[in-house]
């Protein structure tokens, strides 16, 4: 069954985030080093919490695996990719893993 792994960066009053970098180098980065394990990824940059309300998060990063083993291969390649989050944000990111359902 797939599974996916998301990466969401919420806004804070004292959060940065570089969107440039992240969509050009910091996937990059993704796809040098986890990339042989991933089915598809899907990057949504944030720009409104609904009408007329700010966006609540920044970015969120949906990652498609074919397996829980692709994804674990993934996870322990991506030393780099985690070494470069402070490159472009000052944020903790939050993971959520999952099924795919639909």
């Amino acid at each position: 069954m797939a599974v996916s792994l998301q990466v969401i960066y919420p806004v804070s009053d004292d959060s940065t985030f570089d969107h440039g970098y992240y969509a050009d180098t910091h996937m990059a980065l993704v796809q040098e080093h986890m990339g042989s394990h991933i089915d598809r990824v899907l990057v949504t940059k944030g720009i409104a919490g609904g009408p007329d309300k700010p966006a609540g998060f920044h970015a969120v990063a949906s990652i498609v695996f074919a397996d829980q083993a692709a994804m674990g291969a993934a996870l322990k390649a991506s030393g780099p990719v985690m070494a470069d989050v402070a490159n472009f944000t000052n944020i903790q990111p939050q993971v959520l893993i999952g099924e795919v359902i639909a």
